[in-house]
């Protein structure tokens, strides 16, 4: 069961724990295996302060589904899914996608790429208000299973499979439009576009004309070409939209002899066999050594401006970004919450210098300068965010030209060996990043982390608990003073997931209600529910730990209570990912991604729907052939908010 907190919607809810010594333990059945360091420390685990009050969060609205392991998506009772946008369908006025995946590099340009992942609803505006019936939508195209995107998968490899494979990442733009009670998408449209791995995008912030960000084709360090293993993401009030590059490293082969720099950001010679670099040299590092350099960062893309190009901006740092979460401070400075989505990385906070006012700020600048932070959780649940400045002195050294940074744009390429020096906690695997609308908490999946604890690997400690963290968990804070921009913040766990029947006690978890594991897309809806996406590997997904879990599925948590619900389920071998909805709360947009996902990661091409044929086995007008990731529209039948 996870600790009671605070109501959120209390504004006069302390700002840091009353007694965290008092606070709940973590019970000696779950520290006895995955604890015993904190147990054998006599640490507690933290907690905020409790109150009493009106739970958040609308629960009883559903009723909860069954896990499943059908090839479909389920939804809860009441509740009706429709397909909106699948791989492969046209952006605008483009081709709709062969069964067989015989389309070439540049029919894939002017279609939905693959892996449908984080993404956003931006309405426009009608009668004076934002609509709930029209808007565009941005959404990312995390990678390629080649085994599907070509006929032959990956034998006869070639530049046209290369350069096709290369089309079907990034961001695609498009115009979405209710009608007659039904969604679709708006074909043509002058907004829509497809944004890939060959996008020139401008660089801005202090790692831009850096020397490590300077190549042959780009001497001056300031045009980028593409973006690429787009995660989750972000959006700005001002109305743009932030996409993620998360294992950009996979992409690259490196050198037989990495340097430093090169193994702390995990590139290896054979990457992630993408074999990109066998047709598009610049993604040979041993040609191109500092092409590496520009890829890890957050990209603003402007929807409504087709025109202008996507801007990697810097100032946010290089790593594994899962996402960009942005609210605004007391004072209007806007702050971006990011994950660093590997084992034993960080969580990050970006402040801007300038404030955010409505139809007056010079938005063109104001994510390339500020302070960039990370997060130090402390065991006794209080936490400081350090800054990452030039010169900037810790125990574990100086952030100067001693320590390899010459000025803040080294700060900004190497963010990870400042977030070293700087002594921040290593997490496990911090994945999306969410904040409470009403109370301005902040929450974090940390999906799992196997390796904690184990012989060479860093132990536990409070804010990661678990030793073989199998099933991950869910932290949360609250800034010092409720101020997005404080320097402190006081901190807990809201969950540890599990399997409740599991015989190792240590993975039971404290999920109340329904359960789950590898927590990863998080999202609030405008009521204060928590919707909690999950991706379990599909190397382990319905078996082993996993055996009674089920296909990936989307619950809905109510954080005063703690109280979960199973809202969705998904087809075999997909990942729950991405969300958003509409202003009215009627419409919410889901992605499915990866169905039939093999444990390889890469399908047979000779049996494409060997684990799955969603969506056209569930939704007749999809084109079929192999299964295709998607965007699915979720309705109540009565018309009501679907958010409650």
């Amino acid at each position: 069961m996870p600790n009671a907190c605070y109501d959120p919607t209390d504004d006069h809810a302390p700002d840091a724990p009353a007694d965290p010594f008092r606070r709940r333990l973590l019970s000696a059945a779950i520290l006895s295996t995955a604890g015993g360091a904190l147990a054998a420390a006599g640490l507690p685990l933290p907690a905020l302060a409790a109150s009493t009050g009106r739970a958040s969060g609308a629960l009883t609205d559903f009723v909860a589904l069954a896990v499943s392991t059908a090839d479909e998506v389920r939804v809860a009772p009441g509740h009706a899914a429709s397909l909106l946008y699948a791989w492969g369908d046209p952006v605008s006025a483009g081709p709709v996608a062969r069964a067989d995946a015989g389309d070439d590099a540049a029919a894939q340009q002017q279609q939905a790429g693959m892996h449908h992942d984080g993404m956003h609803f931006f309405p426009f505006v009608e009668h004076g208000k934002p609509s709930s019936t029209h808007g565009l939508m941005c959404i990312n195209h995390e990678y390629t299973d080649d085994g599907l995107l070509h006929a032959g998968g990956m034998q006869d490899w070639s530049a046209a499979k290369v350069a096709k494979s290369q089309a079907a990442h990034g961001v695609s733009v498009i115009e979405v439009k209710q009608e007659r009670g039904r969604w679709q998408v708006v074909r043509p449209s002058r907004w829509a576009r497809r944004i890939t791995a060959n996008t020139p995008c401008r660089v801005t912030g202090p790692a831009a004309g850096n020397p490590a960000m300077r190549t042959a084709l780009d001497r001056r360090g300031e045009i980028i070409l593409g973006t690429l293993n787009n995660c989750a993401m972000g959006h700005t009030p001002w109305g743009t939209y932030l996409t993620c590059e998360e294992n950009f490293n996979g992409y690259f082969k490196a050198p037989k002899n990495l340097s430093a720099d090169q193994k702390r950001y995990g590139f290896t010679e054979s990457g992630f066999g993408f074999r990109w670099h066998e047709h598009d040299e610049r993604f040979d590092l041993t040609q191109h050594p500092n092409e590496g350099n520009r890829f890890g960062w957050v990209v603003e893309i402007d929807p409504r401006h087709p025109e202008r190009a996507p801007v990697k901006r810097t100032a946010l740092g290089r790593f594994k970004h899962e996402g960009a979460t942005v609210t605004l401070a007391r004072d209007g400075r806007v702050v971006v919450y990011m994950g660093d989505d590997e084992r034993f990385e960080y969580i990050y906070k970006f402040v801007s210098r300038d404030r955010y006012v409505a139809g007056k700020s010079d938005t063109a600048t104001l994510l390339d300068h500020g302070t960039l932070y990370v997060a130090h959780f402390a065991d006794d649940g209080a936490g400081r965010w350090l800054p990452l400045r030039h010169g900037e002195s810790y125990p574990g050294g100086t952030l100067d030209a001693a320590n390899g940074f010459a000025g803040q744009g080294d700060i900004a390429i190497r963010c990870r060996q400042a977030a070293d020096i700087a002594g921040a906690t290593k997490m496990d695997r911090p994945e999306w990043i969410a904040v409470h609308p009403k109370s301005g908490e902040v929450y974090v999946t940390l999906t799992n982390n196997v390796k904690r604890g184990t012989d060479g690997a860093p132990g536990t400690d409070a804010a990661n608990p678990r030793g073989a963290n199998v099933f991950g968990h869910i932290v949360r804070w609250r800034e010092s003073g409720r101020d997005a921009a404080a320097e402190g913040f006081a901190w807990d766990i809201f969950a540890l997931a599990g399997d409740p029947q599991a015989a190792d006690d240590s993975k039971r978890g404290t999920v109340k209600g329904d359960a789950y594991g590898s927590p990863d897309g998080l999202w609030f809806d405008p009521n204060g529910g928590l919707w909690i996406q999950t991706d379990v590997s599909t190397s382990v997904l319905n078996q082993g730990d996993y055996a009674r879990l089920g296909n990936n599925q989307m619950l809905v948590a109510d954080v005063k209570s703690g109280q979960t619900r199973r809202f969705l389920t998904g087809p075999k071998g997909c990942e729950l990912t991405g969300i958003t909805a509409t202003p009215d709360g009627r419409t919410l947009f889901v992605n499915i991604q990866h169905p039939g996902e093999t444990a390889s990661e890469r399908s047979n091409p000779a049996a494409p729907t060997a684990v799955s044929a969603w969506p056209a086995n569930q939704f007749p007008t999809a084109t079929g052939g192999r299964p295709r990731s998607a965007t699915v529209v979720i309705t109540r039948l009565d018309g009501k908010p679907v958010t409650g």
